[in-house]
């Protein structure tokens, strides 16, 4: 048996896209997709296992930690990619219901694996008007629900767009212990740092939707976690789906009309 490269796999996976189309949405979904217009093609997936670079860092200062940064993004970016990748291959209009999961890789914190997943899909009838500017497909976080409703409102999906922020809350000083024991007081170095992570991330995920051309982002997602590089660093992330205004009106059948949740 020939081994074959992991890309190779899943390219013979979707060669036979044609034959039986797969998906992960429930029945109920299904349904909606096709009264709505659209059919399942594939479920299509990317992942990203990375090691993370050594980060220098100053216990007394509070500042981004932009090795640990740029790792968390690129590795998200190169999972969301490889979905992507997939969707284009199969000649999808665009991916509903993505999915982008994180799990530690290995004992050692420095491997992560981040993983792409969603339902990549195309109109039924002329296929590719929904296609992103530079005629790439969309992709979105929007269950099917959602995503019917964003068209009747004449919006239509163009990028599931993320921000990151690694950041370093500087320690503070034997005396501030002392005379914080047993109060009710402001710990001032941790506030700002969320603050600072999270203005961080939100500038960055609406400079993606920026980038791809849409005129704003819905559903927006945050998580702010502290699990991974010690005690006194966090992460902020942000994520939604950035959309853009085609028509003054639906774009759906006019005579399609199913109730909203």
């Amino acid at each position: 048996m020939t081994d074959l490269r992991p890309d190779d796999v899943a390219a013979a996976r979707l060669g036979e896209a044609a034959k039986v189309w797969t998906s992960d949405l429930s029945v109920s979904e299904f349904a909606l997709l096709d009264a709505a217009g659209f059919r399942p093609l594939e479920f299509v997936m990317g992942s990203s296992v990375f090691h993370i670079g050594w980060q220098a860092q100053n216990l007394r200062q509070s500042v981004e930690l932009r090795v640990l940064s740029q790792a968390m993004y690129t590795a998200r970016m190169n999972a969301m990619g490889r979905m992507l990748a997939e969707a284009e291959q199969v000649g999808a209009d665009g991916v509903v219901g993505t999915r982008l999961t994180f799990r530690k890789h290995g004992l050692s914190a420095e491997h992560v694996e981040f993983i792409a997943v969603g339902t990549a899909v195309i109109a039924k009838e002329d296929p590719g008007r929904l296609r992103r500017p530079d005629g790439r497909p969309f992709t979105s976080h929007l269950d099917v629900q959602d995503f019917y409703t964003l068209l009747r409102t004449g919006h239509v999906p163009v990028e599931f767009v993320l921000g990151v922020c690694v950041w370093h809350v500087a320690a503070q000083g034997f005396l501030q212990t002392l005379r914080q024991m047993g109060q009710n007081v402001e710990m001032p170095q941790w506030t700002q740092g969320y603050y600072d992570a999270r203005e961080l991330a939100l500038s960055r995920m609406q400079a993606e939707a920026e980038r791809v051309q849409a005129t704003g982002i819905t559903g927006v997602d945050w998580s702010a976690n502290e699990w991974m590089w010690g005690t006194h660093t966090l992460e902020f992330f942000t994520s939604g789906t950035a959309v853009r205004k085609v028509a003054d009106q639906s774009t759906l059948d006019p005579q399609i009309v199913l109730p909203l949740r």
